[in-house]
């Protein structure tokens, strides 16, 4: 079977005319592909490209003939090998898709432009290995368009670098719809996602299965699915079943209408199919269908971080319009199904050692005018995601597990995490209460660290008006947010201040070394770090991962973590810096910055499980949501937890300034809370 015959019988599912330019575009990377070695750099460079993107074609081919799932092991392998061998660390420093070596090996003008194509083309493996032939065949094209474009400059040293920009730019406006619609739809209709097929159908004992997913698998995701198929069927069925019973609780405790709702969005890790399988099932008898999103490790979080800003070289504001009103459109053709969506349940891995980035000029960043314009896309989307999917009908739930790049001890830290995913709920209710019921006559409430921890905050606390009847904590247990054990509150702006630090912290997949935040009237004044030699580097670090990009942001929370189990894990273990903030920030107190919890959702009626309606669900700049709605939130929440041998004491003022001690030097010492420093002192 020759290419022009292949587009002739692929047409099945897809149009007969898109099916014709694969086969055009793929008989002509495949003659580039095979273009004589000459030596020079652009040849290698599109040479190397057009053979990944001939391997695409083949994996294409067999993804519509149904034959990827019969593959050996070995085979899977192997294509994975050739997929993204050049990603790993070992490899990435000669790779075009390393932006460095792509300045390097191909000049200024184009180095950055033809890394981006990489790592671009690198993302359609996905699409290759479930057959969505529109994108794959676009990207296909866009590379031989730029090849063209050098071939015919070839004698001039190659064409001017505004004519790749302008390819590069077309591309992405003209396809948006596309891209868009292809998003939307993974994420609301259970019929378009093959990965629910993978989950449920592949033989999970055949590591083969694994490779399905076109995405680049590692040890982790080996040894894991290794690790799940060993446990007998009851210990999976119970992983699943807290799962799943706390997502159904999210609905219960805040009086939403799970009836309302057919699907459910899974989020998980590769590897964990066996896991989800039996909470699909669950899900089932909920009335509620699937859509998945599978992840991977990341094979190298320095190519991750290199390319995470590559829309820097096309993002303007038009562009992001045309994305909007491509979603608006969709959304709108579909609002019934995109109403059906119950939320996300997730399930997140940790284990892998901190990540502080290598900073390179070489790698796209975005201007500030830029940035800008990202703020007002992500509040935008926000807008129209709680339009077509209310908040106030929504929930989710989030649980997460080690993996086995945590080291040796990965077993017993495992066994460890279930025993602290599975705490009873009842005991640390009891004792949370016994905290909000001191909490709830606070004025402010004064956080202070100790030995190198140099805190010193107060937090203001809206007081409830009818204390029989209200409060300003919520009760946390294991429904939502998995593992047990919080009281939070949205602290009220005016009057907290003064200043968070803490010696190391992981947020956003990011390590922070000394991190310190100043607060005046509940927003940040000033912040610094020690990642990087200078200050400036520091602060840009915070401003693009914390701040994320804004000027200054309010404490959106405070919370006090209880859950002095995890924080006993995380120190017998030494796995302190590997904890996700999911249970990071029950071992200790910890702030928000950005968006309160309730966001989206202030005016919703909710209740602790005594009764008592929250009061504190807002602050006044989400209050600002009744006059300018632009204003009132951020599209960030990132927690920071101080945790507890670093903290020396939290202490309730009242109004007439007297105190009462909740923690002091480091231990609870409320009467009725003495239980939580049983793990403190073992």
């Amino acid at each position: 079977m020759n290419e022009n015959d292949f587009g002739n019988t692929c047409a099945d599912g897809a149009n007969g005319l898109v099916a014709e330019r694969f086969a055009l575009v793929a008989g002509r990377i495949a003659e580039i592909a095979l273009k004589p070695e000459s030596g020079e750099q652009f040849v290698d460079y599109f040479k190397v490209t057009a053979r990944f993107l001939v391997h695409l074609s083949e994996i294409y081919k067999k993804s519509v003939k149904g034959e990827l799932e019969g593959r050996s092991l070995e085979e899977c392998v192997r294509t994975d090998a050739l997929l993204y061998a050049d990603l790993l660390p070992e490899a990435y420093g000669r790779s075009y898709a390393n932006p460095v070596y792509a300045v390097k090996a191909l000049g200024g003008e184009y180095g950055q432009l033809l890394s981006l194509l990489t790592a671009h083309l690198k993302k359609k493996a996905p699409e290759a290995f479930c057959g969505e032939i529109l994108p794959l065949t676009a990207a296909m094209e866009l590379f031989v368009q730029i090849y063209n474009a050098f071939e015919t400059a070839r004698e001039d040293g190659g064409p001017q670098r505004k004519e790749i920009e302008q390819d590069i730019y077309w591309y992405f406006h003209d396809y948006s719809e596309i891209f868009c619609e292809s998003g939307l739809r993974k994420l609301i209709d259970p019929g378009a996602c093959f990965q629910t097929d993978i989950v449920m159908h592949a033989d999970l004992e055949n590591p083969a299965y694994l490779y399905r997913y076109g995405m680049p698998v590692g040890e982790n995701e080996r040894k894991m699915a290794a690790f799940l198929n060993e446990l007998p069927e009851e210990e999976i069925q119970a992983m699943a079943d807290t799962f799943t019973e706390g997502y159904r609780m999210g609905f219960a405790v805040t009086g939403k209408d799970l009836g309302k709702k057919q699907t459910v969005q899974i989020r998980y890790p590769v590897g964990f199919e066996r896991m989800v399988r039996a909470a699909v099932r669950n899900f089932e008898k909920m009335n509620l269908k699937p859509t998945m999103a599978a992840s991977v490790v990341s094979v190298n979080r320095q190519y991750d971080y290199d390319h995470k800003e590559d829309r820097a070289l096309f993002l303007d504001k038009a562009y992001v319009e045309r994305c909007l009103e491509a979603e608006r459109t969709y959304l709108e053709a579909e609002k019934a199904m995109a109403a059906g969506l119950a939320g996300p349940a997730v399930v997140q891995v940790f284990g892998e050692e901190p990540f502080s980035p290598e900073v390179r000029a070489e790698a796209p960043r975005y201007s500030e005018k830029q940035r800008q314009i990202c703020i007002y896309e992500m509040g935008a989307e926000s807008r129209m995601i709680n339009h077509y999917m209310k908040g106030d009908e929504r929930s989710f739930t989030i649980i997460a597990y080690p993996i086995p790049a945590i080291g040796p001890q990965f077993r017993q830290i495992f066994a460890e995490t279930v025993k602290v995913n599975t705490l009873d709920s009842a005991a640390f209710q009891r004792m949370q209460q016994r905290m909000i019921d001191v909490l709830d006559q606070a004025d402010r409430v004064h956080i202070t660290g100790k030995g190198g921890n140099r805190t010193d905050l107060f937090v203001k606390i809206k007081r409830p008006a009818d204390p029989l009847r209200e409060t300003a904590f919520e009760n946390c247990v294991a429904d939502v947010n998995i593992p047990v054990g919080e009281v939070f509150t949205s602290p009220v702006l005016a009057g907290t201040e003064g200043k968070l630090h803490v010696g190391r912290v992981y947020l956003n997949g990011l390590s922070f070394r000394e991190l310190e935040m100043t607060f005046k009237d509940g927003m940040i004044v000033d912040y610094s770090c020690a990642n990087f030699q200078t200050e400036e580097e520091n602060r840009k670090y915070i401003r693009d991962h914390v701040l994320m990009h804004h000027d200054t942001l309010p404490m959106g929370e405070f919370a006090i973590g209880t859950n002095t189990t995890a924080y006993r894990m995380a120190r017998d273990y030494r796995i302190a810096d590997k904890l996700p903030i999911l249970i990071a920030e029950k071992t200790g107190p910890h702030f928000a910055v950005g968006d309160t919890c309730y966001s989206h959702e202030e005016d919703n009626l909710s209740r602790n499980p005594d009764g008592k309606v929250l009061v504190a669900k807002e602050n006044e700049v989400s209050a600002l949501r009744k006059s300018d709605e632009e204003k009132a939130y951020f599209n960030c929440h990132t927690d920071i937890t101080i945790p507890y041998d670093e903290l020396d004491q939290i202490t309730v003022v009242k109004e007439d300034g007297t105190g009462v001690a909740i923690i002091a030097d480091g231990y609870f010492v409320l009467p009725g809370t003495e239980e939580l420093n049983g793990p403190l002192l073992a």
